[in-house]
């Protein structure tokens, strides 16, 4: 058993992979088994794949990969008494998204005979009672979104909120085994234990952060997760596999990814600090951090993340390989706006602002735009021909207007129709609804776990198809 929170010396984080069904062996699991763990945590989602999963309300991540994954750490967590943590279940953290992960852990643990009590933390959020905290004036923009207004909160199809790690915190107080949470930081999955183990919170949030992205803090990200040690006066980063490294430079330089400050990062109970932290490797393997600080906050907030309908989309994909156009293909794009734009008022009575056109040039600039360093004529072009409009219907015929223009369509001094290449066929793709993020704000709370809702199930009292 772990050391109660009186006693602890030490508490282990074990972190397989960045992401709950992106994939690891089962070998590096039991080497962190090895070495004493007290929790095995890990993040259940991103906001990186864009608003779809969260507006739509759907994973980006496969059962059959989430599964297998579970499989893996359900069993290590029941074998070592530890519990296993696991965020922004289902990539966005909605409810459903917690329900799917949930389910799929009790299928699992009925094949496998595990006996492990779930706790299911909802972060969802109420509208109304949103508008309401509104309304009293404890919502705030984060930069660089302006004021909310109820009319944006009532367009969300789905609202999270971000917790921290009081609501981990109290699901293992209450039994909970296997804690399957909604939207929550990425580093409040691996500090909740080290925290109520009684360790200082400047180290917990600090190595939390470090481990957050699994093997991202090595020099070989691709050999999997980490393991972090915590004490009372810093922590110590690992690899799991014993042919992977971390080096101070690689475990500093994780403090730069994905923050605004590379030594403060702000949380929902306060802010860490890194500005004195030091970086000492131990052997070619280890690294040991000292002089985290964590500053608590006046006001504890949690952010609001929400996404919207904006319409619907309709993609097609043409090839350009004409040496001629490849050396003009920003004038012949400037061409197809035109021509398509004239082409839509013509035969469908549409404005320019009744629906949206994004031509894409991959190959020349669709990665960075204006800011291409590269002038070098592109060999080949991919054309990206994406159309937003309020109707499915509307999309489609838009993109067919495109079709023969996106096959033959000439620069004007050129005597000859060229060829191009549809990618597919047909060559119109419908994606459905399209969405935005519309939420950037975080709400003022007095208790950081009003906002989330926690339900306990053990497996022999859960049924699930």
């Amino acid at each position: 058993m772990p050391p109660s929170r009186d006693t602890a010396t030490r508490v282990g984080v074990l972190t397989p992979a960045g992401m709950l069904g992106a994939g690891f062996t089962p070998e590096s699991v039991e080497r962190g088994l090895a070495l004493g763990p007290d929790v095995i945590a890990i993040d259940g989602g991103s906001t990186d794949s864009g608003p779809y999963y969260l507006g739509a309300g759907l994973p980006k991540t496969t059962a059959a990969a989430v599964r297998r994954d579970l499989r893996i750490l359900l069993k290590a967590a029941a074998r070592a008494d530890i519990p296993l943590v696991v965020g922004s279940c289902g990539t966005s953290g909605t409810d459903s998204g917690v329900d799917w992960v949930a389910g799929l852990a009790e299928d699992v643990m009925a094949e496998e005979g595990l006996d492990l009590r779930i706790a299911r933390v909802y972060s969802e959020q109420d509208t109304a009672v949103l508008k309401e905290h509104l309304d009293a004036g404890r919502i705030h923009p984060l930069a660089p979104h302006g004021p909310l207004s109820p009319e944006t909160l009532e367009s969300c199809t789905h609202v999270v909120g971000m917790m921290g790690h009081e609501p981990l915190a109290d699901a293992l107080r209450a039994g909970a085994q296997v804690v399957l949470a909604g939207r929550a930081t990425d580093t409040a999955l691996a500090a909740v234990v080290p925290l109520m183990r009684g360790m200082p919170a400047g180290p917990a949030w600090h190595a939390a952060k470090i481990v957050e992205c699994g093997g991202q803090a090595t020099t070989d990200p691709r050999l999997g997760g980490v393991f972090a040690t915590i004490d009372h006066d810093g922590f110590v980063i690992e690899p799991l596999d014993p042919d992977n490294v971390c080096t101070p430079l690689s475990v500093a330089a994780h403090m730069l990814y994905e923050t605004a400050d590379p030594h403060r990062m702000r949380e929902p109970a306060g802010t860490l600090d890194v500005t004195d932290a030091t970086y000492t490797a131990l052997d070619h393997r280890r690294v040991r951090v000292e002089g985290s600080r964590f500053e608590p906050a006046d006001q504890h907030t949690i952010k609001l993340e929400g996404a919207r309908v904006t319409g619907y989309q309709t993609v097609s994909f043409t090839g350009i390989r004409d040496p001629h156009i490849t050396a003009h293909i920003e004038e012949w794009a400037t061409g197809l706006r035109a021509v398509l734009t004239d082409r839509v008022r013509q035969t469908l009575a549409l404005n320019d602002d009744d629906y949206g056109l994004d031509i894409r040039l991959y190959g020349h600039n669709a990665v960075l735009d204006d800011i291409e360093p590269d002038p070098t004529p592109p060999r080949e072009v991919g054309v990206m021909l994406v159309v937003n409009a309020p109707a499915q219907s509307t999309a489609t015929a838009i993109a067919k207007v495109a079709n023969p223009l996106m096959l033959h369509l000439p620069l004007p001094d050129m005597p000859y129709l060229p060829s191009l290449a549809f990618a597919t066929s047909p060559a119109e793709t419908e994606r459905g609804a399209a969405y935005e993020f519309v939420l950037n704000h975080a709400v003022d709370v007095d208790d950081p776990a009003a906002l989330f809702r926690t339900e306990h199930s053990h497996p022999r009292e859960a049924t699930h198809a």
